[in-house]
């Protein structure tokens, strides 16, 4: 392909884009084919000749499309978003032509500067502590993973990354609420899953913060070294939020690591109505959010914070001879800050969606998405047959089917068909969580485009199902 050809075929798949976007709701919102249905239509060998690209196009709409779940589809009320928009797309489409490699400051320095000022766009428009230092990740589970490295590094005086562990008592303190990624990290990271202490929550699911000094007191009766304890802004369940300054105050107390994961709701933060969630951020050392769930940035695009960039970049950094520069130490090398050496250029999309939406723009969608979870959330209250769980934080409602002749069993199994149904029938897509052993389901209302009508088809068609089980 030169550049003739990949300027028509170009033109084609913006158009191909547009047109997918512009008449997403045609499609089932979840895919319909079973196991194998893909992969049996995909050629065993690769090509020996070029073919041409009308086959790949027509292959696209015949094999790959039918097997897409679409999570831009505004009946999608499943898992958390991973909304996107057209300024983001096209900030791809720049990156992917550019194909940066923004590992450190002079493999692009535009990369490494626009990433810097958009990490302090989210500090002012956040209300998050001025003091902090931003980088991307690419999702909050390689940020998870970046903490507790430093959080063990900062324990161990770094010995761990110089000699390994030699003794490991060092635990990690987290709710039973916690993400899924807090595990695989602590896994990752050394600290083994033994060290991983769940502690128990309240009414609301939060961390319940005496439980979690008592634990902490439980490790050093036992010889055992709380290093970090995590707390989370809108778990995945249900959309908790724990008592941040209160664990903080603990965290303090003990020296231990306080991380904050609110990859979903820190995208709340944004407006002005939720900054009080930000108290007690002064006494975390690292937090993460993800610009790429609820912020109209395509995936992936995760923001990470600390409070201590020379802790990070003790945890991290390593100076073979060839990426020695002249400029080391006076500009940020990002990959210092994480995990990987090769870093892409996200921060563009970050810049293209700030300034194509305004910050009035983002918070009047944000503001939207809560309304229309407000909006379900008093029919649920307001009918008979179902009930909410869980207060609804933001914009995710946590529900059942509750009617009052089945017993406890009868209602899991009747949610859990319910659920299996919606799905079934391609209209809408939720997923589930369970609430102290009640099956329920979580709506979320978050996708870009979602308008009041989508919402109520929702729910019209949870009431009509319902019926049938």
């Amino acid at each position: 392909m030169n550049s003739k050809d990949f300027r028509e075929q170009g033109y084609r798949v913006i158009d191909w884009v547009a047109d997918y976007l512009e008449n997403i709701e045609k499609y089932p919102v979840k895919s319909q084919v079973l196991p194998g249905d893909t992969f049996s239509q995909i050629q065993e060998d690769p090509p020996i000749r070029p073919e041409p690209f009308d086959s790949l196009m027509s292959d696209l709409d015949e094999i790959i499309l039918p097997g897409i779940t679409h999570w831009q589809h505004p009946n999608f009320h499943a898992y958390f978003n991973g909304n996107s928009s057209f300024p983001s797309v096209l900030a791809e489409i720049i990156t992917a032509g550019i194909g940066a490699q923004c590992m450190v400051w002079e493999t692009s320095p535009a990369a490494a500067e626009l990433e810097e000022r958009m990490m302090q766009w989210f500090i002012k428009t956040m209300n998050l502590p001025s003091e902090w230092h931003g980088v991307i990740q690419d999702t909050a589970s390689t940020a998870t993973l970046a903490a507790l490295l430093s959080a063990r590094e900062q324990k161990t005086n770094f010995d761990v990354n110089n000699s390994g562990f030699q003794h490991n008592k060092l635990r990690v303190h987290c709710s039973t609420e916690t993400h899924s990624s807090i595990e695989k990290g602590v896994k990752i990271a050394g600290f083994g899953r033994d060290n991983l202490v769940k502690v128990e929550t309240n009414d609301q699911l939060a961390m319940d913060s005496s439980k979690l000094e008592s634990r902490i007191q439980e490790d050093l009766e036992n010889n055992l070294i709380p290093c970090c304890v995590i707390g989370t802004i809108g778990t995945t369940g249900t959309l908790a939020i724990d008592p941040i300054e209160e664990i903080g105050n603990i965290a303090q107390k003990y020296k231990l690591w306080f991380h904050i994961d609110a990859a979903y709701a820190g995208s709340g933060l944004i407006l002005p109505e939720y900054y009080h969630l930000t108290q007690g951020f002064d006494k975390a050392d690292s937090y993460v959010f993800n610009p790429h769930k609820w912020l109209f940035t395509n995936f992936d695009c995760s923001a990470y914070f600390v409070k201590s960039k020379e802790t990070l970049l003790q945890t991290f950094e390593i100076l073979p001879e060839y990426l020695k520069t002249k400029t080391r130490g006076k500009v940020n090398d990002y990959r210092d800050w994480g995990v990987p050496l090769g870093r892409r250029f996200r921060a563009l999309k970050l810049w293209f969606v700030f300034r194509s939406f305004g910050l009035d723009g983002i918070q009047e969608k944000l503001r939207n998405h809560i309304a229309l979870a407000h909006w379900l959330e008093e029919q649920i209250n307001d009918h008979a047959n179902f009930e909410l769980l869980v207060p609804r934080v933001m914009n995710m409602v946590v529900f059942r089917y509750a009617k009052e002749t089945f017993s406890e069993e009868e209602l899991n199994i009747k949610n859990a068909n319910l659920v299996q149904q919606l799905n079934d029938s391609g209209a809408i897509y939720l997923s589930h969580t369970k609430v102290r052993g009640k099956y329920a389901l979580r709506l979320v209302t978050g996708q870009t485009t979602i308008e009041m009508r989508h919402v109520r088809k929702a729910w019209d068609l949870i009431l009509e199902t319902s019926q049938d089980i």
